[in-house]
């Protein structure tokens, strides 16, 4: 390949990407005089990259493989807006060697590796051989080309069960499946082919011996175009579900000095094999003993932030100065560890509900400032639509500190103070899983959150006292500050009327639990709240979103939303949601039972999994959705029979549309 088309210095810049990523790359970009380009689809027109570019080019419809996974089109923009190089991020077609073949076709400078070394590392079948014959240590398994089910059979008897069955191509969880049994092998097979398919284009699968109470530890490199190769220390990104990784750390708190450098110089020696150029993580499997490579992914990672913290080094930029040819400002030896840093994905998903995504607009979005070691990596702002077509991950919470344990503290209190509404997020799920004594200890594996699911789930206390107290102020500062501007109002001042004390009367309730009541005095003399035989003097004072109550002389900083009826509120207890009674009555709810098998969210129907007219457990698999890239097996809600299935394969259904009816068994 010709080196000049390869690396140069450019000025304009497109992102083939969205979201948070995007935002990033923009930001870094513009502070070095890059002038940027984002791309978007239809459903991603008032999106926050695209307002953050200094042009942006419509790709095409909401679908990803019409829209950032349309090579041509993205090519042809670049060519429209003069852009000479593009930034692929991660996801999408960041991995992808045609791709990145198509850009130097096209005259681009491509911010990554060259195709050829996408090639030998992208493929987890081709990168184990390839560390095979470097001498890197492997886990055993098969990665071989046949892909008959007789040979991965065989392979996997030989591996001995559990196995690690896995997509050759890409990462992120997707096409991945634990198998632990002889007759859990073929449907896993059928599954993680479809899944990978989808995601990557790429059915090709592998498999590894399952190493039981694993660990994820992973290395950061970098190489230039002159020959050096850079290991920026590593992360450990053990705590993760369905093999997507929730929380990332850095440095890992597992290794001693020595294994750090002997991992940090295995990760030099696998990028070395293909003489690497560009930003990428070698991954690696610990079984607490010894470390296995595992794959390589060459392009940034999700979790890239902690590693900048660690080091001082901002990695887009260094993408960029090796992509202009630059030589890597810093030498192995050069490179310092400074404290801890630690990272939380937030999701636009239920835990309480198999994370399931949430979709919809954003109505409430507040972030605390970054400051104090606190840093947001966001892609979404107040106001924006999370929609069912892409990955659902809104934003990151990242803390750094001298030591762990700060830095875990500051992590958990950027999460207590973010406010995400108008969607449902993980955010009270992160914070349960940080604070778990066992990640304190670093006592853990990557199965810990399954383990640990019902606990980091479990549901918010009942509101207490100062909750219901809150919910009464948020409504009071509400009304107060609606008053104060109309001018000249009476009501400007809290409680006035002409003469005497007045009574005023709430209820609450959590769901569809019992009302709680709650009364408030007003009018001449200090205003009281009553709970019970308890009476309360207490005061309030507005700030952002949300105020300070002082009740009986203890203030406590208080964060509310309040929609219509519906109130959201978190004190120094935790999280709140409330539903405030109508005084007036009226209320009119419907009651959607469990029952109901429907689609939860727009999505294509990829697997029928029961045949009409089947006696089913609770719990049997009916059939299987594709939703936001990944896989939600919907199952009888209770024994029964199945009557009837209301969709078949490839159909794309909308949220709220009945797939199945099952008559119930009546035991």
């Amino acid at each position: 390949m010709d080196r000049s088309k390869l690396y140069r210095r450019f000025r304009t810049l497109l992102i083939a990407n969205r979201g948070e990523i995007a935002c990033r790359v923009i930001r870094t970009a513009r502070a070095m005089g890059l002038r940027t380009v984002a791309v978007y689809s239809e459903a991603d027109r008032d999106a926050m990259h695209v307002a953050l570019a200094d042009e942006a080019v419509l790709l095409g419809p909401a679908r990803a493989r019409d829209s950032y996974l349309n090579i041509e089109r993205l090519i042809e923009a670049a060519r429209k807006t003069g852009a000479e190089a593009v930034h692929p991020g991660y996801g999408f077609l960041s991995e992808n060697a045609e791709f990145a073949r198509a850009c130097y076709d096209a005259g681009l400078v491509f911010v990554g590796p060259t195709a050829g070394m996408m090639t030998a590392m992208g493929s987890k079948s081709g990168s184990k051989e390839l560390m095979e014959k470097a001498g890197v240590p492997l886990v055993p398994g098969y990665h071989g080309e046949a892909q008959d089910d007789a040979t991965l059979s065989k392979a996997a008897d030989k591996i001995g069960f559990p196995v690690l069955v896995k997509a050759s191509a890409g990462g992120g969880g997707r096409g991945m499946r634990i198998v632990r049994s002889a007759d859990e092998l073929a449907p896993a097979i059928v599954s993680a082919k479809r899944e990978a398919k989808a995601a990557f284009g790429d059915d090709r699968m592998l498999i590894e011996k399952y190493v039981d109470n694993p660990r994820h530890i992973e290395v950061q490199i970098i190489g230039d175009s002159h020959g050096n190769l850079l290991s920026l220390f590593e992360r450990e990104c053990t705590l993760q579900r369905r093999h997507q990784k929730v929380i990332e750390e850095a440095p890992s708190p597992t290794l001693n000095a020595a294994q750090r450098e002997t991992v940090c110089a295995a990760a030099r020696k696998a990028a070395g094999a293909v003489n690497y150029v560009g930003a990428g993580t070698i991954e690696f499997v610990s079984d607490g003993k010894d470390v296995f490579f595992i794959e390589m992914n060459t392009r940034l990672q999700v979790e890239h932030p902690v590693t900048e913290l660690i080091t001082g080094i901002d990695l887009v930029e260094w993408q960029l100065r090796v992509a202009f040819g630059e030589a890597l400002p810093l030498k192995q030896d050069e490179i310092r560890l400074n404290g801890h840093a630690i990272e939380a994905r937030v999701y636009a998903e239920n835990p309480t509900k198999n994370f399931m995504p949430s979709v919809g607009r954003i109505s409430t979005w507040r972030l605390p400032a970054e400051t104090g070691g606190l840093r947001i990596d966001a892609g979404y702002r107040e106001g924006d639509t999370v929609s069912p077509y892409y990955d659902a991950m809104l934003a990151k919470v990242i803390a750094w500190a001298p030591t762990r344990d700060v830095a875990i503290e500051r992590l958990n209190r950027g999460l207590e103070e973010t406010d995400v509404r108008g969607i449902v997020t993980n955010i009270p799920f992160l914070s349960a899983l940080i604070t778990h004594p066992k990640v304190r200890a670093n006592a853990i594996d990557t199965g810990f959150i399954e383990r640990e699911l019902a606990v980091l789930t479990a549901a918010a206390p009942a509101p207490g006292e100062l909750e219901l107290c809150a919910a009464v102020a948020a409504i009071v500062n509400v009304e107060r500050q609606t008053a104060q501007a109309e001018a000249n109002s009476p009501w400007q001042t809290f409680g006035w009327q002409p003469v005497g004390r007045r009574q005023r009367s709430f209820a609450f309730r959590v769901g569809h639990g019992p009302e709680q009541k709650i009364t408030l005095n007003y009018g001449s003399g200090p205003s009281t709240l009553v709970i019970g035989e308890r009476e309360l003097a207490f005061t309030i004072a507005a700030k952002d979103g949300g105020f300070d109550l002082t009740l009986d002389g203890v203030k406590s900083s208080v964060a509310a939303v309040i929609d219509g009826h519906e109130l959201y509120l978190r004190t120094r207890n935790g999280r709140f949601d409330l539903h405030w009674v109508d005084p007036f009555g009226g209320e009119s709810e419907e009651h959607v039972g469990e029952d109901k098998i429907a689609a939860p969210l727009p999505g294509t129907v990829v697997a029928v999994l029961a045949e009409e007219g089947t006696k089913l457990e609770k719990g049997a698999p009916i059939l299987t959705l594709e939703v936001m890239k990944m896989e939600q097996t919907l199952r009888a809600p209770y024994a029964g029979v199945l009557k009837s299935i209301k969709c078949k394969v490839g159909d794309i259904v909308q949220e709220g549309v009945e797939l199945a009816l099952v008559e119930p068994s009546g035991e």
